[in-house]
């Protein structure tokens, strides 16, 4: 069975409150800025290949007053990610000893993932990672999962696939391939041992 994991709140957190808390002191006004100008919608954008600095710019325009606070999405992007999610990182460690085939398909913007590939080393362990930002597709559509079952010669049947987002594993079912919604790196391994994988 070829695994192929999510990375982003799977192997590694983000979340952009762990930034933005050092930059308000009012949690409201802290979620009202996420919610209404660095939004994840426009997030997405990047995800899908616009240019952090051409994102940046284009916002700044619109919330003028905001600069620094945008500026910082860009520049001080790190601070949104505290760390790795350890009990999903052991298992993926587990799974590379035991020499099965790993793979990822990635909701992230190309140039923050070549930054995040030189932070975190476990990424070197995938055989494959296709980037949204690379190939400007998002889960949950078909075409990014079909990249990756072209790109490796998969069968969609052989591959489960592990996501946090319940629409984007629907979205892998849909393609053909077996899928596990991530709640915990305790439920994934259980399903993984169940499975006959760990």
């Amino acid at each position: 069975m070829n695994i192929v994991f999510d990375i982003g709140m799977v192997l590694i957190e983000w979340d952009p409150r762990h930034l933005y808390r050092k930059l308000f002191d009012d949690e409201a006004k802290m979620e009202w800025f996420l919610e209404s100008v660095c939004t994840n919608a426009w997030n997405l954008e990047q995800d899908r290949g616009r240019l952090f600095k051409d994102a940046v710019n284009e916002l700044i325009r619109q919330h003028p007053g905001h600069e620094a606070e945008i500026r910082a999405y860009d520049e001080r992007w790190h601070e949104m990610i505290p760390g790795v999610i350890g009990g999903s990182v052991d298992i993926l460690e587990v799974l590379h000893k035991k020499g099965a085939p790993l793979f990822a398909i990635t909701n992230w913007n190309q140039e923050k993932f070549r930054e995040a590939k030189l932070r975190f080393p476990f990424l070197n362990l995938f055989r494959d990672i296709v980037v949204s930002g690379d190939e400007k597709l998002i889960k949950p559509d078909p075409a990014i999962f079909h990249i990756l079952l072209k790109r490796n010669n998969l069968a969609a049947e052989e591959c489960l696939f592990i996501d946090d987002s319940l629409k984007n594993a629907k979205g892998a079912e849909a393609v053909g391939m077996q899928a596990h919604h991530f709640t915990t790196p305790e439920k994934l391994r259980a399903d993984l041992k169940a499975r006959g994988l760990l």
